[in-house]
Parts: structure tokens; sequence; C-alpha cells
């Protein structure tokens, strides 16, 4: 394929970043340079081998700079096609332009910062988008550079091939359509603000993963545009391999459940399912209750706090399990030393207090995608109502809180036992609620954790009084539930003979 070698610029710039560079790097391979307004005189302090656009088509700009660069001079220089047009183009006295160098008018961090109706109206960029559309168009002769971080790579071409390649000038092609679409989409989204439900889904970068939930598959993590938060897909990675799809899962899923604590605790997860969760008055207390609770199951997990990590607690974690991915908003020096120790030990730093506004959740199905919000439903205490006889104690109604905040992380059919904030036994994913709590009861067992005067949290309600039959063989004092059954007279009546007591949340949490 051919390659171009620029002889004429247009450099007009929202975003000066690197313009040093490009322009001094221009200026040494003789390249014409025009630009306007800002950007000309921003240019004039590197160079005065440069001309302003005004003087090049002969049209003062009007209208306080909104028409400047909508000349016939300038499009006709860029849509030129080599090998047809050059002819028409020197019967104009119009000459070539094959370097496009624009980015555009900041639309989208205006509205983010914060603006006036007016403002907003003046950051939507005419002149900016017409010209890098143009020189998309018409890359098979033309350069067109919409991004500061693509100069180096475009300098590097040059200098290598003495031009431009066909499939450098085809990929930043690629990349001016791409803005275009979101900046089109966030200009159509700010003017009309009543339906969203897909507006938000603006994506900046991707990475490759080695590959997805299984060795076949191909896979890619994509990030919402514009992150101002670290969490779990922009994580600050202290140490460790590459991050893989079933890490990434797994490592949302602590780094959400643990977030629904205040007092130190500890999530760890495993196929994105909580094994072991606890609340302590220390990190390394959570951690060694949460691991207490399934340790064969802990072996390969992701383990997640909400508070930084000391070196004590990770040299415990360094010797008592394998780790996947440890997750935290901080961690001591000392802690870091020690997770160096095993270099295969993801660590990532998050920033807790702080999230990114997602825009909801997307399930791909066949034909088409389904789209719900985020489940943030939350209650407290004074929500609940209690529909039994016996009344829960102070300490029943603290654990019932735990264990609701867990359930609402457990695939469901979920069951959750708790006892003084630590999990002692999760039952998850069966098609019967019963089943669950016989594998929670196993779990709790296998560990020697001690159910009687436990609590139960079930994320949706009983169908059947067989549930509360379960739980009262197991020794569970005091039940969480959403509540909402038509057979909910018969599994009150179930709780009342076994002297349980049970409150209705009014909210269930299904995770599918």
């Amino acid at each position: 394929m051919s390659i171009v070698n620029p002889k004429t610029a247009l450099v007009s710039l929202s975003d000066k970043t690197n313009l040093e560079v490009i322009v001094s790097f221009l200026v040494k391979k003789n390249v014409k340079i025009i630009s306007t307004g800002g950007t000309f005189k921003a240019i004039k302090n590197i160079t005065d081998e440069v001309l302003e656009v005004s003087a090049f088509t002969g049209f003062e700009e009007m209208m306080d700079g909104r028409v400047k660069t909508l000349h016939p001079k300038i499009h006709a220089g860029i849509l030129a096609r080599r090998d047809r047009d050059i002819e028409e183009l020197n019967q104009k006295d119009y000459e070539a332009i094959d370097l496009v160098i624009v980015n555009l008018y900041p639309f989208q961090q205006t509205i983010k910062d914060g603006c006036s109706f007016e403002e907003a109206i003046e950051k939507i960029d005419i002149g900016g988008p017409t010209m890098i559309r143009a020189a998309a168009k018409n890359f098979n002769d033309v350069v067109v550079l919409s991004d500061p971080s693509d100069y180096e790579k475009v300098i590097k071409e040059w200098e290598d091939n003495d031009g431009i390649s066909y499939d450098c000038r085809k990929y930043l092609s690629q990349k001016v359509f791409a803005t275009m679409a979101n900046y089109n989409k966030s200009i159509a989204q700010y003017l009309n603000q009543v339906d969203n439900d897909l507006h938000d889904y603006n994506f900046e970068k991707a990475t490759s993963l080695r590959y997805g939930e299984n060795p076949h598959q191909n896979a890619k993590l994509f990030t919402f545009e514009g992150l101002e938060h670290k969490n779990i897909a922009n994580a600050d990675i202290i140490q460790g391999k590459e991050l893989s799809y079933n890490n990434i899962v797994d490592a949302d899923a602590a780094l959400e459940c643990v977030k629904e604590f205040e007092e130190p605790a500890c999530v760890i997860v495993k196929h994105a399912n909580p094994c072991g969760v606890a609340a302590s008055n220390s990190i390394y207390d959570a951690y060694d209750l949460a691991f207490k609770t399934d340790p064969t199951s802990a072996f390969g997990g992701v383990i997640a706090f909400n508070k930084n990590v000391d070196p004590e607690t990770a040299k415990e974690m360094n010797s008592r399990q394998f780790i996947e991915v440890v997750i935290a908003p901080g961690f001591d020096e000392g802690a870091i030393k020690e997770f160096s120790n095993k270099k295969n030990i993801r660590v990532l730093k998050i920033d807790m207090a702080e999230d990114n506004p997602y825009p909801g959740t997307l399930k791909k199905i066949s034909g088409g995608i389904l789209v719900q919000d985020d489940d943030t439903g939350n209650i407290t205490i004074g929500d609940l109502r209690c529909v039994t006889e016996r009344k829960p104690n102070e300490a029943e109604l603290k654990d019932m809180m735990f264990a609701w905040k867990v359930a609402k992380f457990v695939k469901s059919n979920a069951i959750v036992y708790v006892k003084n904030k630590q999990t002692i036994g999760i039952g998850a994913g069966q098609m019967s609620r019963v089943i669950s709590a016989e594998i929670a009861n196993l779990k709790a067992a296998e560990e020697g954790l001690e159910v009687k005067n436990a609590v139960m949290a079930s994320d949706a309600f009983f169908p059947f009084r067989d549930g509360i039959d379960k739980a009262a063989s197991s020794g569970i004092a005091a039940i969480i539930q959403p509540g909402g059954s038509i057979k909910d007279d018969e599994v009150i009546a179930a709780a009342n003979e076994h002297g349980i007591a049970m409150v209705f949340t009014g909210m269930r949490h299904f995770r599918h």
C-alpha cells in the first residue's frame, strides 16, 4: 500500500498536550503548517514557520470564531482524491492538505464540570468535526491526528517508513469516527435528558485478556469513559500477574460486598460467591474469621478489605493460603513488602470511599440485551417488620443485618448463616432453598462452627414452611427474609412453633 509523506499540515487544537513535540517534528520535516486562533499563537511560541488560516484562505474569521475553517480551500484541500481531483484543485488555485492535526472542543468535560446551557452549546464543535471527518474519509491520501497520545506513534511511523503507511492511516481514521460517535452521543444525550436507557454506555479503552471464562474464549476488558475514581476496571495494580477474566469477575464481587460494611471487614470470594465474610475490630481479626468460615473454598480465592492492610495481616494471609487477588483502599509499606515475597499475587488498590457513577447492569441474551439498574437497595433496622411472637434481641438484630448484606451478593437461592458478624455457613446457587440451607449446614459442620443460636438470611421469601423447619432443626434462632409469599402465614406459624424470631425486609435480592 502507498505511503503518504505529508507536505502541508492543518493544526487546530483544544488540547495542546505534546504540541511542541509534534510541531518541532513538522518543522524538522519541512512541513508547511497552517493554524488557527489560540493554536496559531501557541505554535508561534515554538516556531515562526506557521501561517494563520485566514491568511491561507483569504477569509477573515467571523462570528467570534464560529466560522473560520469552514471554507472551500480548506475542505477541498483535505478531500481531494490525489488520483483524480488534483487538476480541479489546481484550477481553483487551491493546494492539497495531507495532514490534519485537530481535536475537539471539550464538550463532555464542560458539562461534567457544570455549566450553563449557553456555555454547553458554545462548546459544540463544528469546524473541528468537519475537518477530521473529511480527513478520515479521505484516509487513503490524508493523515488525521485527533488524539495527542498518537503523536509519538505517528512520528515513529514517519521516521521508519519515510511517511505514514496505509494501515496506520486507516487506524487513525477509525479512531476519528469512534471519537465522533461518542461526541455526538454526548451532545444528543445532553439535549434530550428524558430517556437515557443506553446513552451512558460509552467506552474508553480495551485491554486484551489471556482468555475468557475458559481458555477457548477470547476476552477483553473495556472501561467506561471518564472514570475519575479507582475501581476494579482501572485499579492501581501494585504487583502481580495480569488479571484474568475470572479474576476480574471475582474481584468485582468481593469489592461490591465489602463496601457494604463500615467497621473493618473482609470478604473472600470464590467463583463470584462469598465463601467467607466477617467484620471485627481489626482487619486481622476480620480476615481470621472470614477464612475460618470455609478454608477449603478460600484456597485460590479473591480477598477484599474495606480498610488498609497492615503487615501482620499480609503475613498471616501469605502463611495460610494461596491467594489470587487482594483488594484494599491502601496497603502499609510492610504489607506490600510481605506480598512481594509471592510475586504472583495480584495486589489492587482502589478508592473505597469514592465510586464512579455506573449506568447499570447489562446481560446479553439471544437477540438482544437486558438492562437494569444496579441493586443499590438497602434497609435499616428501622425498616424491619417483626412477624413472630418472639422478638429478636439486639445481638440477633445486628447479626441479621450483617447476614442480609452478605446474602445480597450470594447467587440465588441464597442462604447465609451468621453468628457474631461472621459467616459460618453459606449455601448458594441452588434450585431449592432447602438444599441451600443444607449446604450451609454442611459447610458449618465441616469447619466445626456451631450453628445453634446463629441467624439465617434468605435473599427471597420462603414458599413453604420446610425451609423454616430445616432452620429450626439446625438450631437457627432468628431469620431475616423479604416476606411476600402466599404461604407467609404458614411460614410465620412454623417460626412460632419453633420459637424462632423472624423479620421481614419487604425487599428481595435475587442474584441469578
